[in-house]
């Protein structure tokens, strides 16, 4: 606070409280886990059944409400945060297993599912996954994001990239990604899709590995040596959208958020 990391903070005094100054700031409330909970109390998440969707934004809904509630009669910046938790992910579950059991589609896996996203195991179009996930970017005001993951490089389908960014932004995501694998092999320098063979060189991975980007809880790395075992069991359970098949639902199956 002596510092000045907020807004007038550091004309405060040791005794003096720190009310005033968390308002130049907001103080958010963050959720994982929306497609166990849903499993849960109804046996299907919102990406198998519209009940389940229907439940889910009464859910965020509430808290949303809530936490306008308290920004009202406190005066202060409350927030909803659609938030990956890196560390709680795999850590609320493991607790959860212990006192619940392994329940199928809810404690059965290595992590919960990053905040109100579709499982990313489950098998659903590029195109559902953005209708489904959209309308709670408006609930969540402190943060949300939205992505689709490829199979490939989208330069070479640049028309599918194009429907994509599109769906988005009409479907009324504030925040969306596309990922896709970019590797590098750092003896030659080619940079593109390397599977175990360099198409330059035609070296193949040994002791000099090549370099393999992702993306991970909003975050683009060449590993995941540092992630914990949580988030690297996402990565590898991951539904990965062909660019080749990628096909827009016809306008009257589209909604508008």
């Amino acid at each position: 606070m002596e510092q000045g990391i907020w807004l007038d903070s550091d004309k405060l005094g040791q005794e003096d409280e720190v009310r005033e100054v968390l308002r130049h700031g907001t103080l958010s409330m963050g959720f994982i886990g929306l497609a166990e909970c849903l499993k849960a109390l109804t046996g299907a998440h919102h990406g198998e059944t519209e009940e389940a969707q229907e439940l889910g934004l009464r859910i965020i809904g509430h808290m949303r409400r809530r936490m306008d509630e308290a920004s009202k009669a406190r005066r202060m910046n409350y927030t909803l945060l659609a938030t990956p938790a890196e560390g709680l992910s795999g850590r609320f579950v493991k607790m959860d297993r212990e006192i619940f059991g392994s329940i199928p589609g809810v404690t059965d896996r290595e992590y919960y599912t990053n905040s109100f996203h579709i499982p990313v195991y489950y098998e659903i179009s590029a195109f559902d996954k953005i209708r489904l996930e959209a309308p709670y970017h408006e609930l969540t005001n402190a943060g949300h994001i939205t992505y689709v993951e490829l199979d490939g490089d989208p330069l070479k389908n640049l028309t599918a990239f194009e429907k994509i960014i599109r769906a988005m932004k009409e479907a009324g995501i504030g925040y969306g990604s596309i990922n896709h694998p970019v590797d590098r092999d750092t003896v030659c320098g080619y940079t593109g899709i390397i599977d175990d063979t360099c198409p330059a060189c035609g070296r193949e991975e040994g002791d000099v590995p090549f370099e393999r980007i992702r993306r991970i809880t909003g975050y683009l790395v060449g590993t995941l040596d540092r992630f914990n075992d949580a988030k690297k069991a996402e990565v590898r359970g991951r539904v990965r959208h062909s660019t080749g098949s990628l096909h827009m639902p016809q306008a009257k199956e589209r909604v508008q958020v």
